[in-house]
């Protein structure tokens, strides 16, 4: 039986983060797919009763623990396996810096930028994609400029911060219509250390729905 429980669907780079993380910390844990775009169970009252009143995954569930937020994911299989942990008040509030910058700024455009480019119907408009491009390129640049003089986000030691930062970063080019790795030379290193992890897998390989309308 497995340890733990993960709703979640492939194509969700927020959901990755936490199936990233049960996979390189070794953990025993089983994905439960939802039809986020299809049936849009999300925004049933079931769904937001029962499991997460925010509409959102991922949802890890632990026992009678239900943990939704990927950050919040992070932190707490981090400091139960001990495993990603950023050590000492300094580490963690440099880790969390990073956690927020991620989902404000980096993820938290390339996620929109995507869907748009590829889910919605109709597509973005040519000039929201451009508006959000601008700002990947700049906050891409802040990454890329850190990973330049660290092998990782806070120093020779990957931490739940650099788990947080891939959310979307592996996800194949031609979704997004640029290459992350190629423009961003040390990003595209950094996801290569990732990549080396024993554990790590991609996102359409850990969780369930892909190809894009397929039943988990």
């Amino acid at each position: 039986m497995s340890d733990y429980k993960l709703i979640c669907f492939a194509q969700s780079g927020n959901a990755y983060r936490a199936a990233l993380m049960l996979n390189l910390i070794g953990a025993s844990w089983k994905p439960q797919w939802v039809d986020f775009f299809g049936e849009g169970v999300q925004r049933k009252p079931e769904y937001r009763e029962g499991v997460n009143e925010m509409g959102e995954v991922p949802v890890l569930i632990d026992g009678d623990k239900r943990l939704t937020q990927s950050g919040v994911i992070l932190t707490y299989l981090a400091r139960k396996s001990g495993k990603f942990l950023p050590q000492g008040e300094d580490q963690e509030l440099e880790s969390l810096r990073w956690i927020i910058f991620d989902n404000q700024k980096v993820n938290g455009f390339l996620g929109p930028f995507r869907f748009l480019k590829n889910f919605a119907k109709p597509a973005g408009d040519p000039a929201v994609m451009g508006f959000l491009k601008a700002r990947i390129d700049a906050n891409l640049a802040i990454v890329n400029k850190r990973l330049e003089k660290a092998p990782f986000l806070l120093g020779d030691k990957p931490t739940i911060a650099d788990i947080s930062i891939c959310g979307y970063l592996y996800y194949p080019a031609e979704e997004f219509g640029f290459d992350i790795a190629k423009d961003y030379p040390a990003i595209g290193k950094f996801l290569d250390r990732m990549k080396a992890l024993p554990g790590w897998g991609h996102p359409y390989d850990l969780m369930p729905g892909h190809p894009f309308g397929t039943k988990g």
